[in-house]
């Protein structure tokens, strides 16, 4: 046999080989949706949390973490200066106490205590004088003017109470605004990124510091009849790939598969492909499974 007839076998060999794998992908079908529900494996990925100061803005003046830190729900991350909070707030807790609403009060009391014993002075004075027939010349004017400085009393008690509210509600959302003025970890988790340095300015709104959670999930991919007999809230266990660790888990989402377009590139292994379920399944803690690792499951 010459080199020409060994290239030529070598040539038809190597094009079986190809039409060959050709024919099996395009039975098995090599789109992201055909493998995942094919494998059922799906990457271990932790929900990032974007932290932000609410409604305030101000100087860094301490940052508490670096990146890489663990920290726990509450713990304190950052911190806002908070003088000018600090001053409103002992200006407005000032005023209350200089508000006149207790003399006020005290006085308005007095003054009703003055026209309710003048009351009773006039119901007896009435009431001898209906004896005798002599009812003229009773102090019912002084009564009158008593009233009625009473009632203006009153009026001014209730503008002071008024004004005495004003002060109590701004002093609770000054109060309120110095308590954002200090940032503190929603839940447990790691710090991923820190955004700000101290001394920099921080607008309200603004995310700050990027928090990897504790809440990890991972996604698989199903066909409609493997998706069936599936529903939120079922419990599944899938196992790591490395280790073959058992991972127990919990089904949050069950949906149609989004961006079959982009997921696919193409359409053309026709409506077969495009009735797969996406399945997010959000795990429990366990030791030795970090997010990035591959979990697969079993039996669906």
């Amino acid at each position: 046999m010459n080199a020409r007839q060994k290239a030529e076998r070598t040539g038809l060999l190597f094009l079986a080989l190809l039409l060959i794998g050709g024919a099996v992908l395009m039975y098995r079908g090599n789109d992201a949706v055909a493998l995942g529900a094919a494998e059922k494996e799906g990457i271990l990925t932790a929900e990032q949390v974007k932290m932000a100061f609410h409604s305030v803005s101000g100087r860094l003046v301490k940052v508490h973490v670096t990146e890489g830190d663990v920290v726990k729900k509450g713990d304190v991350v950052m911190e806002i200066d908070a003088k000018d909070t600090e001053l409103a707030i002992k200006k407005t807790k000032a005023q209350i106490a200089q508000s006149q609403l207790d003399d006020a009060t005290m006085t308005l009391n007095v003054a009703q205590a003055g026209v309710e014993q003048q009351q009773q002075l006039l119901d007896k004075l009435l009431a001898g004088a209906q004896d005798t027939g002599a009812t003229d010349g009773i102090a019912l004017p002084t009564i009158a003017q008593e009233r009625a400085s009473a009632a203006n009393m009153s009026n001014d008690v209730a503008a002071l109470e008024s004004q005495r509210q004003a002060l109590v509600v701004a002093l609770e959302e000054l109060e309120t605004q110095k308590e954002r003025l200090t940032m503190r970890a929603p839940e447990d988790g790691k710090i991923l990124k820190v955004l700000l340095k101290e001394g920099e300015m921080v607008a309200a709104g603004t995310p700050v510091v990027l928090l990897e959670s504790n809440r990890s999930y991972y996604d698989i991919y199903l066909s409609e009849e493997q998706a069936a007999g599936l529903a939120e809230g079922d419990e599944v266990t899938g196992v790591t790939v490395a280790g073959k660790k058992q991972v127990k888990g919990t089904i949050q989402l069950l949906t149609q598969a989004p961006g079959f377009a982009d997921l696919k590139q193409s359409r053309e292994k026709g409506q077969a492909d495009l009735s797969a379920f996406q399945v997010r399944i959000y795990i429990e803690p366990t030791d030795g499974v970090v997010p990035g690792m591959t979990i697969g499951v079993k039996g669906l």
